[in-house]
C-alpha cells in the first residue's frame, strides 16, 4: 500500500480541477495545467481527489504514489507557483533580463541569450542571482538545470552557476614544490 497515494489531494478555494478519465486539467490563478496519466483512476469528492491504482499490479501500484503528488504539484502550481533561484559566482560573471529571455556573461568569449519558455518568468533582483519562477514544478526545474548546465560550478574556485541550496565541493589546489 501506497502511504503517499492513500493522502486526498485537497483543493484550494480558487483552483478549479476537471477529471475526463485519465486526462486531469487544473486551472487556477497562475494558468492552467494539464496531464494524461495511466494506471490509475481520480474521484473527486468535495474539494478533495483520490487516486486508486486501477489494479494490483506492480506497475500500477507505482503509478499510484507518483500520480498523486503530480497532481498534488499541479494544484500547487496554479495556486502558490514553484521558484528556484540560481547564484553566480566569478568574476565579470553576470545576468539581466532581455526581452522574453535572460542575457548571461559566464566567461566565454560572448554572452549568451537564454530564451525563457512559455509559462516560466525570470527575475534577477542582483546581477549575480537569477530566480526562475513558473507553475509547473517539471519545467521550472528542468530550465532551472538548463542554466545552471550552461556553466556548473568548479570545485577549485566555485565559480559557475549554481543553485542557492547547493553546496559545492571545494578542492585544495596544487601545492608548491617542497625542497
Amino acid at each position: 500500500m501506497s502511504r503517499i497515494g492513500k493522502q486526498p489531494v485537497v483543493i484550494p478555494a480558487k483552483v478549479e480541477v476537471n477529471i475526463d478519465g485519465k486526462f486531469v486539467q487544473v486551472k487556477g490563478p497562475l494558468g492552467n495545467l494539464e496531464r494524461t496519466f495511466k494506471g490509475v483512476t481520480f474521484s473527486k469528492e468535495g474539494a478533495e481527489v483520490t487516486v486508486t491504482p486501477d489494479d494490483e499490479s506492480r506497475t500500477n501500484r507505482a503509478m499510484w504514489g507518483l500520480s498523486r503528488t503530480l497532481l498534488d504539484n499541479m494544484v500547487v502550481g496554479v495556486s502558490a507557483g514553484f521558484a528556484k533561484r540560481l547564484i553566480i559566482t566569478g568574476v565579470g560573471y553576470r545576468a539581466e533580463l532581455k526581452g522574453q529571455g535572460v542575457l548571461l556573461n559566464l566567461g566565454y568569449s560572448h554572452p549568451i541569450d537564454f530564451q525563457l519558455p512559455d509559462g516560466i518568468t525570470a527575475e534577477v533582483p542582483k546581477v549575480t542571482e537569477v530566480t526562475i519562477k513558473g507553475a509547473s514544478k517539471e519545467l521550472v526545474g528542468q530550465v532551472a538545470a538548463k542554466l545552471r548546465a550552461l556553466r556548473p560550478p568548479e570545485p577549485y574556485k566555485g565559480k559557475g552557476v549554481a543553485y542557492a541550496d547547493e553546496v559545492i565541493r571545494r578542492k585544495a589546489g596544487k601545492t608548491a614544490k617542497k625542497k
